[in-house]
């Protein structure tokens, strides 16, 4: 964070044909963001700029619009102008309309940034998760889920929970298939990925169960017995989130040289233009953000958690 006296949030609009720019708009006025930040806002910042685009239509022009508004708050978050960034919702088509190959936010900020080493985390008041997969599809997961990965997933939510005033983390592995393999017998890559992985990272001092059945790990950490869950993939992690904590819940990018927030849901193409978008999770999303740039620690854009293993950050 810079040495100014008051944090400065970049809020970016999301596709200006969603609910984004309504629920920006909003979220400004709030007075628990106001409060705790001086919000920046990036995108279509008139009337006239956002008239351009008819709510709830797909198009290129509003994927590059969104995209711009990612990259100018990146820009000043990596320059010190900003001290933070909460992202408001894209659209995945528009973007891919527009040409641009990243399947979300996530992909793109690890690009603009220079991070090698990135995962989402959502975080509620009930139940945090982090996500070892996340925009691909369902048949690609078993490939993509090697031990490095889930290795690195797992450092990352170690290092990352100290900040949310989780001194010693308790962290838990859901299973990939259906009671975590039963020993092979249900798929291999919990025995023969997962169980590696698992004791890779309690040797360097990370304390973590699993893998843990996922149809009971996530009720076990919403009861308290973990602090965190790491799903295998996107939909693992995030309907459990949703179930509980929809409406409260903020997406951070754990493993980039800046803060970046943003809200639990989508563009909610459906509901733009009618006026009736709740702007609460960007509340949460801008009031996060601005509380972890007050003590961020960050470990620099070419840092690697190889780099970084077994280091636990202090709450600041």
């Amino acid at each position: 964070m810079s040495a100014r006296a008051r944090v400065r949030v970049g809020v970016t609009m999301g596709d200006p044909a969603g609910i984004g720019p309504e629920i920006v708009l909003k979220c400004v006025a709030d007075s628990r963001v106001t409060e705790v930040c001086e919000p920046v806002l990036y995108g279509p910042r008139t009337a006239a700029e956002r008239e351009r685009f008819t709510p709830g239509a797909l198009s290129a022009e509003a994927g590059r619009v969104a995209c711009t508004a990612v990259e100018q708050a990146v820009a000043d978050a990596m320059a010190g102008r900003i001290d933070a960034i909460a992202t408001g919702p894209i659209n995945k088509e528009a973007l891919a309309l527009a040409g641009f190959g990243w399947r979300g936010h996530t992909e793109m900020l690890a690009h603009l940034t220079g991070a090698r080493d990135v995962a989402m985390m959502f975080h509620s008041p009930r139940l945090r998760v982090v996500l070892a997969t996340v925009h691909v599809p369902l048949s690609a997961v078993p490939t993509l889920l090697t031990q490095a990965r889930v290795e690195t997933t797992l450092t990352l939510a170690a290092l990352a929970l100290p900040r949310f005033g989780v001194a010693t983390p308790k962290l838990a592995l859901a299973g990939l298939n259906p009671h975590a393999g039963e020993g092979g017998l249900m798929g291999a890559e919990d025995r023969d990925v997962l169980v590696p992985a698992v004791e890779a990272v309690r040797r360097r001092g990370i304390d973590v169960t699993g893998p843990v059945p996922a149809d009971t790990v996530f009720r076990q950490a919403v009861d308290g017995r973990f602090d965190a869950v790491v799903a295998c993939y996107h939909d693992q992690g995030l309907i459990p989130v949703k179930l509980v904590g929809f409406g409260t819940a903020v997406n951070i990018t754990l493993g980039l040289p800046i803060v970046r927030t943003s809200v639990d849901h989508g563009t909610a193409f459906d509901i733009a233009g009618h006026g009736v978008a709740d702007e609460t999770s960007l509340v949460h999303a801008v009031v996060l953000a601005a509380r972890l740039a007050r003590g961020w620690a960050p470990h620099g854009p070419q840092a690697s958690v190889s780099e970084t293993a077994g280091v636990v950050p202090t709450v600041s």
